[in-house]
C-alpha cells in the first residue's frame, strides 16, 4: 500500500486507515482505487449497513438471575432489543467476542459455572454450548483478539479458547495474584486486565498480556482509584474502566483511560450518567457503551450510557435495557481487540 494519499487535492504522507468494515469506521478524504481494492481485500473498507453491534447478558434483576441477552446498535441511540437466551441463567459471567461471535463463560446461578455459551453475532437467536472453563468460577472478567479469547481472574488462573471453533479452555498463564471482581479490555494485540478484589480490600492495578501469546500478566500501572466490580472496553489504542465499588464502599461513576501500547497509570476521563458497580462494558472503534449496574443499595439500573473513546469527557445516556439487571456481561462484533 502506497505511504500517501490525496485528500482534498493535498498529499499526506500520514493517511488514516479505515477503523474497521463498519459504516462509522474513519476513512474519511479521496481514496485511489488501489488503496480501497487492499483494505476491501483485507475486510476493512468501511461498508454502509455494517454496523457495529453490543450484546449485553446473563445477570441479576426482579429477583431472578437472569438469561436473557439484549441488543444495542453501537453508533445508534435507543432502549435495547431482545437477542436471545444464554444456555442458562447466571450472573457474575464474563464475555468476549470476534466480529462474528460472541462468548459467554462462567458464572453463578448462585452455583459456579464453567459453561461457555456462544451466540452468532449477525443473526439473533440463544446460545449454543461452546466448551468449558478450565475451572467453575464466577467474578471473573475477559478480553479478546479477533481470533482468541482470554478468560481471567476469580483466582489467578488465565484460560483461553480459540473463538472461531468450539472446545474447552485451555491455560494461558496467571494473574499477579488470585483476585475477583476485575475488568478487562484490549488492543489486537494486548489485554489489560484492571481493578477488582473483595469486600474488604479492592485494587487499583491493571496487569497487561500479549494475547497471541501464553504467559503471565505484567503489571502496567494504576487506575485513579482502587475499585472492584467495574467494567472496561476499548478503542484499537486506548483502553476505558468505569465505576465499580471503591474501598469505602461507595459506587463510583470515575471513568478513566491508558493508552495501551504504553504501561503507565491511567488518567481521569469524566464522569458516568449514574455512579454504579456491577455494571458491563463494551466499545465500536470509537464508542464506548456501559450498561447496567447496581447503585444505592437494592436499585437495579437499567441505564446504558456512551462515550466517545478518543475524546475525554462525561458519559450521555444511550437508552435503556429492557429492564434493571446487575452482574451481567457485554461484548460487541467492533471492540478494540477487533
Amino acid at each position: 500500500m502506497s505511504d500517501k494519499r490525496y485528500l482534498g487535492n493535498i498529499i499526506t504522507p500520514t493517511p488514516t486507515a479505515p477503523a474497521g468494515p463498519y459504516q462509522d469506521g474513519a476513512a474519511k478524504g479521496v481514496w485511489s482505487l488501489q488503496e480501497a481494492y487492499t483494505y476491501i481485500k483485507a475486510g476493512l473498507w468501511p461498508t454502509a449497513g455494517n454496523v457495529p453491534r453490543a450484546m449485553f447478558g446473563g445477570g441479576f434483576g426482579g429477583g431472578s438471575y437472569l438469561s436473557s441477552i439484549e441488543t444495542v446498535i453501537i453508533s445508534t441511540t435507543g432502549n435495547a432489543t431482545s437477542f436471545g437466551n444464554l444456555t442458562s441463567s447466571r450472573n457474575f459471567l464474563a464475555s468476549c467476542s470476534s466480529s462474528t461471535r460472541g462468548l459467554f463463560g462462567g458464572g453463578e446461578t448462585p452455583t459456579t459455572s464453567n459453561v461457555i455459551d456462544y451466540i452468532t453475532i449477525a443473526s439473533t437467536g440463544s446460545a449454543s454450548d461452546f466448551g468449558d472453563l478450565t475451572s467453575a468460577r464466577a467474578r471473573l472478567a475477559s478480553c479478546s483478539s479477533s481470533t482468541r479469547g482470554v478468560f481471567a481472574g476469580s483466582s489467578n488462573v488465565i484460560d483461553y479458547v480459540t473463538i472461531a471453533s468450539t472446545g474447552n479452555a485451555i491455560d494461558f498463564g496467571d494473574l499477579l495474584s488470585a483476585i475477583a471482581n476485575l475488568s478487562g479490555c484490549a488492543s489486537p494485540s494486548r489485554g489489560l486486565f484492571g481493578g477488582g478484589g473483595n469486600a474488604l480490600s479492592r485494587t487499583n492495578v491493571i496487569q497487561y498480556i500479549t494475547i497471541a501469546s501464553a504467559g503471565n500478566a505484567t503489571d502496567f500501572g494504576d487506575l485513579t482509584i482502587a475499585v472492584g466490580e467495574n467494567a472496561a472496553c476499548s478503542s484499537s489504542t486506548r483502553g476505558l474502566f468505569a465505576g465499580g465499588e471503591d474501598n469505602s464502599e461507595v459506587y463510583q461513576d470515575t471513568m478513566s483511560y491508558v493508552t495501551i501500547a504504553s504501561s503507565g497509570n491511567a488518567i481521569d476521563f469524566g464522569d458516568l450518567a449514574v455512579g454504579r458497580y456491577r455494571l458491563s462494558g463494551t466499545s465500536s472503534p470509537t464508542r464506548g457503551v456501559f450498561a447496567g449496574g447496581r447503585s444505592s443499595g437494592t436499585v437495579y439500573q437499567d441505564t446504558i450510557d456512551y462515550v466517545t473513546i478518543a475524546s475525554t469527557g462525561n458519559a450521555t445516556d444511550f437508552g435503556d435495557l429492557t429492564s434493571g439487571r446487575y452482574g451481567l456481561a457485554a461484548c460487541s462484533s467492533a471492540h478494540g481487540g477487533l
